[in-house]
Formats: structure tokens, C-alpha cells, sequence
């Protein structure tokens, strides 16, 4: 009797992987070539397919943006809030690092969904927990995160254009003589300081300098009644 060879079945398409392949998509070609035929064409089957498990484009953008709050790490309610904050500025700086195509979509579509509102409410309430006002917490919580996505951005565009070893100097002019009436970018140029330049190092310093700026805010907000 002949031998039958089974053939090998493509796994059933469920929303989590169709997500998971939106955000794969995104991350390879860009937030634009996220459309439904080619998404579909990622998972081996027809757009139309794809509709049984998201009701359209839209709610593929809101299940993306809570896969990525859902990944960042919430503050420790037994650390310090300078502590909490920063290792939650971290986390952020990471996941958007992997997916910085996102960060648009987290401030235009909102926290409307479970994991993203669990994300702002914690923050909000760790704040609040150190004595912050709730104008204060929304303050502070605009600051940081307003830090963290431009330095995710910058960081993205720099690192794909410049020397991961030395990117301080990748966009200057090779030759001194570019140089000439710039003198305070010659400096910058030079190898020693260029050598030097380092995201994590630039990111430390930013998100240090915001934390100490918010302590001083931190003290007034202590010192005054709790708002409802």
C-alpha cells in the first residue's frame, strides 16, 4: 500500500495572530504598508479571511496600541515614585524602541481599552500616592512621556543613519575645512567626544534632569490639601 504524506496545515487564524502579524508587518515595513490585503497576504489567505476575527483596520490599530501598553512595565508601588518613574521611562523607551511607528498611534487613538487605561491609571496613581496633585500627576505624566517619545524618535532616526559606534559625528562634514565658521561643531566632531556619545547615557541624563525638575513640584503639591 502506498505511503500518504500528510500535508502539513497552515495554523487557524485566530485574532491574537492576526494582531501579532500586524504588528510584525508594521515593525518590517512601516505603520503605512499596514493594509488589510497585505496583511492578509502575510497570513497566507485573502483579506476578506481576516474580517471573521477583526471587524476592520480600526480595530486592528486599537488592539495594537494595547499590545503596547500592555508591554510596558507599570510602576512598582513599592519603590520610590523617582524610582518607579524611571524604570517605567525605560520600559517605554524599550518597547517604543522596538515599535517606534507606534507612538503616534498611542496619542491619537487614546487610552480607551483595558491594558491602556491600566497603564495611564497606575502612573497617575503611583504619582498621586507620593503626594502629587491630580494637575500635578497629569503634569508630571505629560513631561516624561513627551521626553520619552522624542528621544524614541530621535534615537530611531539616528541609528539608522549613523555609525552605531560613533553616532555623534556621522552627520557632521568629514573635512576640517567644513568646519571653518563653526567652531563649537568642530568640538562636538572631534573623535574623543564623539566616542563618547552613547542613547542610554543621553537618556539617563534627560530623564535625571526631568525627575529632579519634578521634585521641586513634588514638594508644593505635599504641602497642599489633596484634590478630589
Amino acid at each position: 500500500m502506498p505511503a500518504h504524506h500528510a500535508t502539513p496545515s497552515r495554523q487557524p487564524l485566530t485574532k491574537d495572530s492576526v494582531i501579532s502579524a500586524a504588528i510584525d508587518l508594521a515593525d518590517r515595513d512601516g505603520l503605512d504598508a499596514l493594509t488589510m490585503r497585505r496583511l492578509g497576504a502575510r497570513l497566507g489567505v485573502q483579506a476578506m479571511s481576516l474580517y471573521k476575527h477583526v471587524s476592520n483596520k480600526d480595530q486592528i490599530l486599537d488592539e495594537i496600541v494595547e499590545h503596547v501598553f500592555g508591554v510596558i512595565e507599570l510602576p512598582d508601588v513599592e519603590a520610590s515614585w523617582q524610582q518607579a518613574m524611571r524604570w517605567r521611562a525605560h520600559s517605554a523607551r524599550r518597547v517604543l524602541c522596538r515599535h517606534s511607528w507606534a507612538i503616534g498611534l498611542l496619542e491619537s487613538r487614546g487610552a480607551t481599552g483595558p491594558a491602556s487605561m491600566r497603564y495611564v491609571d497606575s502612573i497617575l496613581g503611583c504619582l498621586r500616592a507620593a503626594g502629587f496633585t491630580l494637575q500635578d500627576s497629569a503634569h508630571a505624566f505629560w513631561i516624561l512621556d513627551s521626553f520619552v517619545y522624542g528621544h524614541v524618535l530621535q534615537e530611531t532616526r539616528m541609528s539608522v543613519s549613523q555609525h552605531e559606534e560613533s553616532p555623534g559625528a556621522a552627520r557632521l562634514p568629514a573635512e576640517p575645512a567644513g568646519f571653518t565658521d563653526y567652531p563649537h561643531l568642530a568640538a562636538l566632531a572631534a573623535p574623543a567626544i564623539s566616542a563618547q556619545f552613547s542613547f542610554d547615557q543621553e537618556f539617563d541624563i534627560g530623564l535625571d534632569l526631568i525627575i529632579h525638575g519634578l521634585e521641586r513640584i513634588a514638594a508644593p503639591s505635599r504641602a497642599r490639601p489633596a484634590s478630589p
